[in-house]
């Protein structure tokens, strides 16, 4: 990956690009929601569908030409219809985010109700956030989870949603660890007379391999992101009933987006197409394997981890108990200087600042794809404690890097 052509036009971007790729190789990557696509996956969104307008659906576009784009989003929906065991897809939507605005407008009006969970508790700003669309344009009253326990407050969602009356109950989170009851809450919808979105941003890999229940079938749409820990082309996706269909369609287009982006549709497609192979299956699993490992590894090194554990792919680490005087910004920072990224994240009953948190939030998508295994998983589980113990001694972040170092030489990114 040399990026001779772009170097020739424009050597700052290429420095740019290169810098990225090495950065990537050089760090580990437990952002939640990143994760590493195959080679192809990453030629498919650079090809020359990238110059293709393709307005329109298969079969019915607005331009000419548009035969070979039709191929491509035809495998990418029957391929995600047999990962998902959905009736119909659209793989239109440019975003988790833009997935969403999809059944929002397919279902609702401005000042309908939206009941959500809370942000800090782990819901997603597209969720009702009031810097957010949803958060303008419709009235959002949200649930949380149980302080105590870190687990959704099932009983409580229910009451609220009685004496609000929403319109539109979302669930699905992005800072959640736990597995999600989506029967529990769609009875909680059928009962007040509302829509239920499963948002699987995060899981979309999960529920493909079977390790996470599926909501598919269950609520009303399942929106998700499609290169989290399902490893395909960056964007979105909504998956509902036939009876939906048509009005999702024409939410996405015309109703929310123009042309599509047909080479991120082709990495969707080639992305699926790995998924639907036995060894995707075995690599779902270990993510929640490492995932396990890194919480049990980091609790026996005192930390607070919310909900006493994990069932997903993500750890959510709160550093109040442990660490009282530094904070979720102190650890991300002393982290990424040795060469971990992960984010500072809110934790269930916050008392500081959004921006400057009292957690941090860390995801094994990115070293499973690596190779990591559980004892891998548990040598980073040791160095993250060891840095955050000792954020400000440069000494120890010194040695902390030399071994990040060595395990990204033992697990290498994208060797040429």
């Amino acid at each position: 990956m040399e990026y001779d052509h772009v170097r020739e036009v424009d050597p700052e971007v290429a420095d740019a690009l290169a810098g990225e790729l090495d950065r990537q190789r050089e760090t580990l990557a437990m952002i939640a929601s990143e994760n590493h696509v195959s080679k192809a996956v990453l030629e498919a969104q650079g090809s020359a569908l990238t110059n293709k307008y393709a307005e329109g659906y298969p079969g019915e576009r607005y331009y000419a030409g548009c035969e070979y784009a039709d191929d491509v989003e035809e495998l990418a929906i029957d391929r995600a219809k047999e990962l998902w065991g959905a009736e119909h897809v659209n793989v239109q939507p440019h975003s988790g985010t833009q997935a969403n605005m999809g059944v929002y407008l397919a279902t609702l009006d401005p000042g309908d109700k939206i009941l959500s969970l809370s942000l800090t508790h782990g819901g997603h700003l597209s969720h009702g956030h009031p810097a957010n669309f949803t958060g303008q344009l419709f009235e959002v009253e949200q649930y949380e989870v149980d302080p105590e326990t870190g687990y959704v407050d099932y009983e409580g969602l229910a009451e609220t949603a009685e004496e609000f009356e929403p319109d539109m109950i979302v669930s699905g989170y992005s800072a959640y660890p736990r597995e999600v009851e989506w029967e529990r809450i769609q009875q909680v919808a059928d009962d007040v007379g509302a829509y239920h979105l499963a948002d699987i941003a995060h899981i979309t890999g999960l529920v493909a391999a079977g390790v996470h229940p599926s909501p598919v079938g269950v609520a009303d749409f399942v929106t998700g992101s499609t290169h989290k820990t399902i490893r395909a082309g960056r964007g979105g996706i909504i998956m509902c009933g036939e009876e939906h269909a048509d009005d999702i369609d024409s939410a996405v287009f015309p109703g929310g987006q123009g042309g599509p982006l047909m080479h991120n549709i082709a990495g969707k497609a080639v992305g699926f197409k790995e998924a639907l192979q036995p060894a995707f299956g075995e690599y779902a699993q270990q993510v929640v394997d490492n995932a396990e490992a890194l919480s049990d590894q980091l609790a026996d090194h005192g930390f607070s981890i919310v909900s006493g554990g994990t069932d997903t792919h993500l750890v959510l680490v709160d550093l109040r108990d442990s660490h009282p005087e530094t904070t979720g910004g102190d650890a991300e920072r002393a982290l990424e200087d040795v060469g971990i990224v992960l984010n500072k994240n809110t934790v269930p009953g916050e008392t500081r600042s959004p921006f400057n948190p009292s957690g941090i939030r860390a995801g094994t998508p990115g070293l499973t794809t690596r190779g990591f295994d559980e004892a891998a998983t548990r040598e980073v589980a040791d160095i993250i404690a060891r840095v955050v113990e000792h954020h400000d001694d440069e000494d120890v972040k010194a040695e902390a890097a030399e071994d990040v170092a060595a395990l990204c030489a033992d697990f290498p990114l994208y060797e040429e």
